[in-house]
């Protein structure tokens, strides 16, 4: 196989390999870290006796992401306040051109299912990604991850069980989460606390992710008094100061605050029965470096 050849294979696969990484790891640059890895050893590997390039290429990189996981999560014990994966901006494009594949795609990449992911072992989360997400059968797995079928069923059926105990019980009109979204953004910026109070569920949380970089709370805020009144707190005499766009990271609507054109704060609600609940905050800027504002 030319060399030609062998960068025009991993190139083909390559959205499927960041896609796996980034669902183990959330986090963009690491994924990327983990991608390029494979590409060395795909480049040094004798390719002659590789049949199937797309399962050769998926092994390699869950290995690697596995590693790289084991890693990141002994640094994330020491994480100063709430932990949120690093927003990536989604446009699955022909990859999914079926709507029910493109909403599978959108939710396991969904902030509030990678945050369940954080909870399961590294061997859980790699099953759960393959299998969930991308649909790979569980004897390929189980050859990726070097381990028998009947294993990895039962990790399976573990780390499906506490996802599903984890990640919110409800279906959100995408129309419904943006216009939502948009009275979320009237609200919270003209610091117009009895909206806030009627679009909020009275179990409303809000997550903030600083990293100790900025300004966020540093623990879960809950109730929808505690965040209806951060969030008009805030806005006080900010109003003019940023700049709002509405993008798609991580499946769904979300505002993305430039101060002075530069990404400052990135938001991201939760709908359940018409109600917001849950509000995500990213402001650590590490994290806010893969939103492409063009």
């Amino acid at each position: 196989m030319a060399t030609e050849t062998a960068t025009d294979v991993f190139e083909e696969h390559r959205p499927l390999l960041t896609g796996v990484a980034y669902r183990m790891l959330g986090r963009a640059a690491d994924a990327e870290d983990v991608v390029q890895d494979a590409w060395l050893r795909w480049s040094a590997a004798d390719r002659e006796d590789v049949r199937e390039p797309r399962a050769f290429l998926v092994r390699i990189t869950t290995r690697l992401a596995l590693d790289r996981l084991r890693q990141v999560q002994s640094r994330r014990e020491s994480y100063v306040g709430p932990w949120l994966p690093e927003p990536v901006v989604t446009d699955f494009g022909p990859a999914a051109p079926d709507t029910a594949e493109r909403a599978m795609l959108a939710d396991s990449v969904s902030l509030a299912v990678l945050v369940v992911l954080e909870s399961l072992s590294p061997l859980e989360r790699a099953v759960f990604v393959l299998r969930e997400a991308f649909g790979f059968p569980y004897g390929e797995i189980a050859t990726a991850l070097d381990r028998s079928e009947a294993a990895v069923r039962q990790l399976a059926g573990r780390a499906r069980r506490h996802v599903d105990e984890g990640r919110p019980r409800y279906d959100v009109d995408p129309v419904e989460r943006r216009v939502l979204t948009e009275r979320f953004l009237a609200a919270a910026a003209g610091g117009d606390l009895e909206q806030l109070m009627a679009l909020l569920a009275p179990d409303a949380r809000l997550v903030g992710d600083s990293g100790g970089k900025a300004k966020a709370p540093l623990r879960i805020m809950e109730t929808a008094d505690k965040v209806g009144r951060f969030l008009a707190a805030v806005a006080q005499g900010a109003e003019d100061a940023f700049e709002f766009r509405f993008m798609e990271v991580n499946g769904a609507p979300a505002l993305l605050a430039l101060a002075d054109g530069k990404p400052d704060a990135l938001f991201q609600i939760e709908v359940r029965d018409g109600r917001i609940q849950c509000v995500y905050i990213v402001r650590n800027p590490d994290k806010l470096h893969a939103v492409d504002i063009g």
